[in-house]
């Protein structure tokens, strides 16, 4: 999660004389990382990246917190101006001016409190400037305040017109399967059911909560009693109605996350702070507060020998509790054995003693931990490696020429058959359905390099994907590759060799398939498992592809071991006038097969319509007369007359 922090703003709370650039160095090595500084109309903006299970740190406040651990540990003062807004709220289950109704399950807890007498108008300058740096676009006053609370304290919060919101009532819920609502950026969204939702005492849906709000309890100019809302919501709920509906907004990627739910008293506290001050609002001093089930705190142990076992390093009971303390930890020790009570914002992220360390570990310096070279003996490699197999493979068609690409597997509806997954949320029209097969992206690779006029082979090793009834889409390893420019037997022959190579015994048989030209598509075989298929297709490109798996299984290491006769061959070549479209493999098929003495043959050249085929006469009991060789050679000639109508060319 990447977020925008001013270098001002910051120091609301950071107190230090560290020169930006310092403070980005020093959080680098031991917080959150900072990619750069950059300058925003004058001003210091740090493009700072937060990983998913650090939301705590995803705001001004937060970096602030980590900063004030970290930079003490370069040797730079630091001291942290804590956020403690309006501590004595008057927080209560019941008020007079709302009455809501909330699924425990959906929000974990459920603040509001009205403001009246507000007036709607321009932000102060010094507001502006700040969420201008940080990107978001300035509204009034009121809708500023509450991008401002988000920004600083990581934590969402909604205005509602209090006097849009009919029978002063709300209810939170999840939504029915195609409900509609019509957002503040004024679209509309039919909802697929279980998104968190709220209604009015009306039944209009004035909130998707987590999301964005509803156009019919906007704030706009004319508002003069505002509902500050701020809340905490089931965040894979979040997730789930975001993605499907493709809308993304910083607060569904805060609530999404998990947030602290004593956040809220914080945010409440601020909110009412700033809409006094800068909208000339009065808070109500009863603050609605549905919590059913308040952070009760929790604690995680571990020893000082744990720790300095897994850090290779002699830390002091002093030195890790001055880490953890700096970080909101509060640490007691019983001998060696150290208690960590956990702060609110922490919990969902510390759990197990590996988590302290790694805490420890940061704050002490992962610079400072000795560095030390694996020991013990180098493992064996996998046997029969799916890896290794695939690499050969690749390496070998590199050999012959060959060019590996990588296309996308999501693709256009034009790419895939009728059962195809479609995504809910594509990117685009291109970019829709998970593809289901490589020959589609292989021939727009060639289309795009049909300037290139001498012959090329462009292949792909990567995964299809096949739908599953009630299951996740099967993933199907395939090589594919495409011929342009080449010829139909040199493009085979380099299919017949890679299987050779491999030591896959297989058959080819002529089947018709689609994108195929007529006649012109082979099946491929290993016994009784369809390994793939070659041809030529319908847009002049020859192409073939395999299942990986499939050939992986049928190929073997080890070549089979044939002992050197003992006897010599005799050798002949046989040019033969075939009749048009005959089929050359069945050819050599017959000859390989009219007689146990053939034991091999071959097409070795071809001139129109004639073809030489070379064979090896050979008998493993004696050296083969010519009488031996005419003998069989007559009746060969006979069956191929019969059966093919070929006559021996003279």
């Amino acid at each position: 999660m990447d977020i925008l922090i001013p270098d001002e703003w910051l120091r609301n709370f950071l107190k230090t004389e560290a020169t930006p650039k310092k403070i980005m160095e020093y959080l680098s090595l031991a917080g959150p990382t900072v990619d750069k500084i950059e300058k925003v109309k004058g001003a210091d903006v740090y493009h700072i990246e937060v990983t998913t299970n650090r939301v705590d740190a995803a705001s001004v406040y937060g970096i602030a917190r980590e900063a004030y651990a970290v930079l003490p540990r370069f040797g730079v003062k630091t001291a942290l101006a804590r956020a403690n807004y309006n501590p004595n709220l008057g927080f209560t289950d019941k008020v007079d001016y709302l009455e809501a109704k909330v699924d425990k399950k959906l929000c974990p807890r459920f603040a509001a409190v009205l403001v009246r007498g507000v007036e709607a108008k321009e932000s102060p300058t010094w507001l502006k400037e700040r969420l201008n740096w940080v990107g978001i676009r300035t509204i009034n006053n009121v809708v500023d305040i509450s991008n401002y609370i988000m920004v600083e304290l990581g934590q969402p919060v909604h205005m509602f017109d209090y006097d849009k919101i009919k029978g002063a009532k709300m209810i939170l819920r999840e939504s029915k399967k195609g409900e509609e609502i019509t957002t503040l950026d004024d679209k509309k969204h039919t909802l697929g059911g279980g998104d968190i939702v709220i209604e009015d005492g009306e039944g209009r849906l004035i909130d998707l909560a987590g999301i964005m709000g509803g156009t019919l309890s906007e704030v706009d100019e004319n508002t003069k009693n505002v509902l500050l809302f701020v809340q905490t919501y089931d965040p894979s709920r979040i997730r789930k109605t975001s993605m499907n509906l493709a809308v993304r907004t910083q607060a569904a990627a805060l609530f999404e996350k998990g947030l602290d739910t004593e956040n809220v008293s914080l945010a409440v506290g601020r909110g009412i702070g700033l809409l006094e001050k800068h909208a000339g609002g009065k808070a109500d001093k009863n603050i609605l507060d549905i919590y059913p089930n308040p952070y009760k705190g929790k604690e995680v142990s571990t020893t000082i020998d744990f720790i300095n076992t897994r850090l290779g390093s002699e830390l002091t009971k002093k030195e890790i509790d001055s880490y953890l303390s700096s970080l909101g930890f509060e640490v007691s020790w019983t001998d060696t054995k150290l208690t960590a009570s956990i702060p609110s914002y922490r919990a969902s992220d510390i759990n197990i003693e590996e988590d302290l360390v790694e805490e420890v570990a940061r704050v002490y310096g992962y610079h400072n931990i000795e560095s030390k070279l694996p020991e013990g003996s180098i493992p064996d490699p996998l046997e029969n490696s799916p890896f290794e197999f695939e690499m050969e493979v690749k390496k070998t068609l590199a050999g012959w020429g060959g060019t590996e690409i990588y296309t996308y597997s999501l693709v256009p509806e034009t790419f895939v058959d009728k059962n195809a997954l479609k995504l809910k949320n594509p990117l685009g029209k291109g970019t829709e359905y998970l593809r289901t097969s490589l020959r589609p992206s292989l021939v727009q690779a060639a289309k795009e390099n049909s300037g290139e006029a001498d012959p090329f082979m462009l292949f792909e090793l990567a995964n299809i994907y096949e739908s599953q009834t009630n299951a996740l889409p099967k993933e199907v390893g395939m090589l594919a590759a495409v011929f342009a420019n080449y010829s139909y037997r040199k493009a085979k022959g380099i299919l017949e060799a890679l299987l050779e190579k491999l030591r896959v015994t297989y058959t080819l048989k002529q089947e018709e398939l689609a994108n195929f030209k007529p006649g012109r598509h082979l099946e491929i075989n290993a016994g009784n498992s369809l390994l793939g298929s070659f041809g030529e297709l319908e847009s002049g490109y020859y192409y073939f592809e395999l299942v990986v798996e499939k050939l992986r299984d049928v190929s073997k290491k080890v070549s089979t071991y044939t002992p050197i006769p003992k006897y010599p061959a005799q050798v002949e070549d046989l040019t033969l006038i075939l009749p048009e479209k005959t089929r050359v493999g069945e050819v050599v098929d017959e000859i390989s097969n009219s007689n146990k003495l053939i034991v091999d043959a071959v097409l070795h050249d071809t001139y129109e319509d004639a073809h030489t085929f070379r064979v090896w006469y050979q008998s493993n009991k004696k050296t083969l007369t010519n009488e031996d060789v005419e003998i069989i050679r007559e009746k060969l000639l006979k069956d191929l007359q019969k059966k093919f109508g070929a006559s021996l060319k003279v």
